[in-house]
């Protein structure tokens, strides 16, 4: 059984991160959605917040699992067992950062591989920073993410 991870902020989580989630959970045995958090970064959730709103919206895939990790996804993949990395591309640009990062793992271990998976056409647009900045400005955010993220990320800015 091939072991992958799906690592993020996903602060907050999006239809786009969904769709990879899905999709990954149909082409591996087992996937384990890792919550990165990074110190230096400032984020809107919290890490138990984010974390239940991904097994809430997972509950219904059997493979998938939901943890928060700090410190180098490559390193949490060997830690499980794993031995892919799975990361979604939207644009030309997320792919170069992406290939760059994926030298980078592979250079700190050579037996995890990057799969990409390139977002559907109708999530290209959706970036969690840009779903937080409309929702400060009141934009309709509906269709980026789903309903139980929507009505959390409008709590947070006093919307409801």
């Amino acid at each position: 059984m091939v072991k992958a991870v799906f690592a993020g902020s996903f602060d907050p989580i999006t239809n786009g991160h969904l769709d990879i989630i899905q999709r990954a959970a149909k082409l591996f045995g087992s996937l384990d959605v890792v919550i990165s958090e990074n110190p230096e970064k400032k984020y809107m959730f919290t890490e138990d917040e984010r974390r239940k709103m991904v097994e809430e919206l997972t509950s219904d895939l059997d493979n998938v699992t939901v943890h928060v990790y700090t410190g180098l996804v490559v390193n949490y993949a060997k830690k499980i067992g794993a031995n892919v990395l799975i990361r979604g591309v939207r644009s030309t640009n997320d792919f170069a950062y992406e290939f760059d990062l994926a030298l980078m793992n592979r250079k700190l271990n050579p037996d995890i591989e990057t799969v990409f998976l390139q977002s559907k056409e109708k999530n290209v647009v959706i970036k969690s920073s840009s779903i937080k900045e409309l929702a400060m400005f009141d934009g309709d955010i509906s269709r980026m993410v789903p309903p139980l993220v929507e009505k959390a990320v409008k709590q947070k800015f006093g919307k409801i």
